[in-house]
């Protein structure tokens, strides 16, 4: 069977028509398993403060007693706003933060072999697979996009909007 382009351009359009309502799930989805991910995260710190202090002490981290509290303050309470769905871009912000001070110190050789090693693209598949991996990249999808529409930003912007109704702004 022989497809036109225009057939195929016309199809695609209607699944990404179809499929924008499922932005809103998606977001959901990822906030709640980044959000519970990252409460796990920090209550083990605020609860286990001897062994990360230890871990951040092996890791090179400055002032490790102090970094252990306030990631794990930072992890624990962002990881239950996220799943709220609540102050979502604010909270994305410290946790970028947290996640490029992890890169900078307990990843520092991989980097270091990234950009200056003879095996760059190890270094670089070290980096990938960090476990800090898919909670930076998450951290900047929810800044970019917030939080969805199944979240309680969204009930505090239709909230705050008198009543009228609500709808997003679509970047240009």
């Amino acid at each position: 069977m022989k497809f036109s382009k225009s057939y195929v351009v016309v199809k695609y359009r209607s699944l990404a028509d179809r499929t924008t309502y499922l932005q809103s799930v998606a977001l959901l989805i990822l906030r709640i398993g980044f959000g519970f991910g990252l409460w796990i995260s920090g209550y083990a710190h605020l609860t286990h403060v001897d062994a990360m202090v230890k871990r951040f002490v092996e890791w090179h981290v400055p002032f490790p007693t102090l970094s252990v509290y306030v990631s794990g303050i930072t992890e624990a309470a962002g990881g239950v706003l996220l799943f709220l769905g609540l102050a979502t871009r604010l909270v994305s912000i410290p946790l970028i933060f947290n996640f490029v001070v992890a890169y900078a110190t307990a990843s520092r050789e991989e980097w270091s072999r990234f950009v200056h090693g003879p095996d760059h693209w190890g270094g670089w598949a070290d980096i990938i697979n960090d476990s800090a991996m898919p909670f930076f990249v998450a951290a900047w999808v929810l800044l970019a996009f917030g939080a969805g529409k199944i979240s309680l930003d969204y009930v505090l912007e239709r909230w705050t909007a008198g009543g009228e109704q609500f709808t997003e702004i679509s970047p240009p």
